[in-house]
């Protein structure tokens, strides 16, 4: 997995980020601008489709106009598979579910689609341990 997490933080600029909304208490916010403050462009993806430090929300992963690198998964284990599948039908390059969420199907699922794909783990603490 470790190298799963460098490819993507070296390789994937574009991050759709799954439940994020302009809420600052939410840890979605927090990473998200994180990401944006290492030049990532965030795309949120809430159902009120919320405009989130200054980028366009959208309401789903389909709704998205342009090219998606990683989805970045903020949602209950339970959730969040659909959303790895959908990332796997808008041909993004991987998926990452966040501290906490865990769903080895859809993780067997992804990487049999050929995404790269991590699960459990935050960006701003791999970023920080590299």
């Amino acid at each position: 997995m470790r190298e799963d997490v460098d490819w993507i933080l070296e390789n994937c600029q574009v991050w759709a980020i799954v439940g994020l909304s302009d809420n600052p208490s939410r840890a979605a916010h927090g990473v998200a601008r994180f990401l944006q403050q290492r030049g990532k462009k965030i795309v949120p993806v809430h159902p009120s489709a919320e405009t989130v430090h200054g980028e366009q929300g959208y309401p789903t992963l389909a709704d998205i106009p342009f090219p998606i690198d990683v989805v970045d998964v903020f949602r209950r284990s339970e959730d969040a598979g659909q959303f790895a599948d959908e990332a796997v039908a808008i041909g993004a390059k991987a998926v990452w579910f966040q501290l906490g969420v865990v769903d080895d199907a859809a993780y067997a699922r992804t990487r049999e689609a050929g995404l790269r794909m991590v699960m459990d783990v935050c960006p701003a603490i791999e970023w920080r341990s590299r």
